[in-house]
């Protein structure tokens, strides 16, 4: 399953829609949606995203998070390291072959340790980052 398809499967429940149902009013087979929330499938389009977030009458953050999920949503990722360091592409290739071993605390500390290094400032930048998060605003 997909964080899309997670996230899909989980508004269906709380509001109690079918598959069925909901295919039939956004214009898909049933098969179609099921093959999505199972990771079956390629990302949605941003475009069917946007019929899911009509159809539940979701706003701000809820739909943010969904278009969001949507983008993290490719049950088959290729990962080019050709231009990045050999220790990149040796990572690249850990994760691939250990990825289905992983348990869900692994998991979870990987994701942060990724998300906090998108936090930090790339190399050769962090003065003028710095810099302007500093300045108060006029």
């Amino acid at each position: 399953m997909t964080p899309f398809g997670e996230a899909v499967r989980r508004l269906r429940a709380e509001r109690g829609v079918t598959q069925r149902q909901m295919a039939g009013a956004l214009g898909v087979s049933p098969a179609y949606l099921s093959a999505l929330e199972h990771g079956n499938r390629s990302e949605p389009s941003w475009e069917f995203i946007q019929r899911v977030i009509g159809y539940f009458n979701i706003i701000w953050d809820e739909a943010e998070e969904l278009q969001k999920l949507g983008g993290l949503s490719r049950p088959k990722v290729t990962i080019d390291t050709s231009a990045l360091t050999p220790k990149a592409t040796e990572i690249a290739n850990k994760l691939a072959s250990a990825i289905g071993r992983l348990d869900g605390e692994a998991l979870a500390e990987i994701g942060r340790l990724i998300d906090a290094s998108a936090t930090q400032p790339e190399s050769g930048k962090s003065r003028t980052v710095s810099r302007r998060r500093k300045r108060k605003p006029c």
